[in-house]
């Protein structure tokens, strides 16, 4: 929501007209100076949207704010252009309405389109999110990474790895929008209070790691050379719900420097639905834009969202810190999930991050059944996953 500077506001005076925190106004206009405003200047007030009302007969500015439970004063700021005194029926008054619900609904398909236009939603809402653009995906969608907070310490989570787990991006994006009502309307999640986290924590989000491979389990294959391309190698098949790989047939957790050669000879040598590492390692941009946003970042820990087994993959070689079983175990008495320490697989980002970066690493398996999980699980996996999402903060 936008409203414009007047003669005498601060920064602070908007916080507590908004009860807003006034970090989290500060960060949703980097380009204002909080101790010089200038009259006429923009502000953006994050948690907020506006709702438009047409003046009836007897209306007041008191009558509306008392009607709506708002002060006077954000109808003013709101409505710069009416006199309060001289009302005329028929015209239109914006009222500001503050955001206490989710605007993301997890529990349906969820396909590249419902991301971004979750994401823009939130974006539009909350301000003080920061959106890069990490990469592009085969087909060139976007690959977006969301950062919430100033914390010295990064966390990362990220999800659909694999085309046909999209449910792990459900998850993920609710959870984020949790979050971020817990942070402009001051409350708690699971009786934690969340918005110290906001200056102790860096979040690094990449919702859909391979955009391409949900839109093709999800929709189907595209027309063109991508979609073709993706039926021969389903050997014609128009079933692509075990379709685990991007468009091109690559499975993306099977792409890193992480013993790749040991995965490559015993996995599929060409472009199959799953388990296809490549020809060589690093060669799909996906892989290569996470690779990088790991360098640039140094996530403190990072956890990659699978599904499904209700396990927790915490090692790798022995590479892995020591604090990695306590994080692991807090993962496990929150979650019910059981921790495991090492597998007989390799290459997975996981693994390569913990490799490189001898941090703590995990993947993280929600649900149980047969991917794609059905949404009529959704739900009490959501349940499972909100202490592992609040553990990964705090530990």
């Amino acid at each position: 929501m936008n409203i414009k500077v007047r003669s005498g506001d601060t920064l602070w005076y908007y916080a507590n007209l908004f009860n807003i925190p006034l970090n989290l106004i500060i960060d949703s206009n980097p380009q204002v100076s909080p101790t010089s405003l200038m009259i006429g200047q923009t502000i953006k007030i994050p948690g907020y949207q506006t709702s438009s009302y047409k003046i009836q007969s007897g209306d007041t500015f008191w009558k509306i704010a008392s009607e709506r439970r708002v002060s006077i004063d954000t109808l003013a700021l709101l409505n710069p252009d009416l006199n309060p005194r001289q009302l005329q029926i028929g015209q239109q008054v914006l009222i500001p309405v503050q955001v206490t619900y989710r605007v993301v609904n997890g529990n349906r398909p969820y396909d590249f389109q419902v991301l971004m236009n979750d994401i823009n939603e939130l974006d539009e809402i909350y301000p003080f999110v920061r959106r890069e653009t990490i990469g592009q995906s085969v087909m060139g969608k976007e690959l977006v990474e969301l950062q919430i907070g100033k914390g010295p310490k990064v966390v990362h989570w990220n999800g659909s790895f694999h085309a046909n787990e999209w449910i792990t991006s459900a998850v993920i994006m609710q959870f984020l929008n949790d979050y971020l009502l817990a942070l402009t309307n001051r409350e708690n999640i699971r009786g934690l209070e969340i918005n110290p986290f906001y200056n102790q924590v860096t979040i690094s989000i990449v919702p859909m790691v391979d955009p391409d491979g949900v839109d093709l389990v999800i929709n189907g294959p595209p027309e063109g050379e991508f979609g073709e391309q993706a039926l021969r190698i389903n050997q014609g098949n128009t079933d692509f719900s075990g379709w685990k790989a991007n468009i091109r047939g690559v499975d993306l957790n099977n792409q890193y420097p992480a013993k790749w050669e040991v995965d490559a000879a015993r996995k599929p040598t060409e472009p199959a639905p799953r388990d296809f590492p490549g020809y060589q390692p690093l060669t799909e941009p996906e892989t290569v834009a996470m690779a990088e946003l790991a360098g640039a970042r140094n996530f403190e820990k990072m956890l990659a969202f699978h599904t499904q087994g209700e396990v927790i993959y915490w090692g790798y070689e022995g590479l892995e810190p020591p604090r990695s079983m306590t994080i692991v175990n807090e993962f496990g008495r929150v979650s019910g999930y059981e921790p495991i320490r090492y597998i007989d697989s390799f290459s997975g980002y996981k693994d390569w991050f913990i490799q490189d970066f001898r941090n703590p690493g995990f993947t993280v398996e929600l649900g149980l059944g047969v991917n794609p999980l059905p949404l009529s699980q959704y739900d009490e996996i959501y349940q499972e996953t909100i202490g592992i999402f609040l553990a990964s903060l705090y530990m």
